[in-house]
């Protein structure tokens, strides 16, 4: 891990887009929270696109909130923003296919 001090526990900070992904080793600090990691990652200089004010950050896969507190070895992930709402993407696919003609099933005789 490029940034972690030898001698401390080290966490990671990780951003991904479609063609890119940016993993940040930093040492774990005593009361370091999920934001701070974020803070100190350089990740919002070096990714203007993220607002610091809407963070949607995650540990692992799990979901958490700026002040969660790290532990070694976490993986604190920023989340982009959804481009749709799937729940709203899979209702109007619903809409769409009850739009949609069926064949008649063929009956067996």
């Amino acid at each position: 891990m490029a940034g972690a001090a030898p001698d401390l526990p080290a966490i990671e900070v990780v951003y991904a887009l479609v063609d890119r992904q940016r993993v940040v080793g930093l040492a774990l600090t005593a009361d370091l929270t999920a934001l701070g990691a974020v803070r100190a990652s350089g990740l919002l200089e070096e990714f203007p696109e993220i607002d610091p004010a809407r963070l949607a950050l995650g540990v692992w896969g799990r979901r958490v909130s700026s002040d969660e507190r790290l532990r070694a070895g976490d993986r604190v992930e920023i989340y982009r923003p959804l481009r749709f709402d799937p729940r709203a993407a899979r209702r109007e696919a619903a809409r769409a296919s009850d739009r949609t003609p069926r064949k008649a099933k063929a009956r067996g005789g």
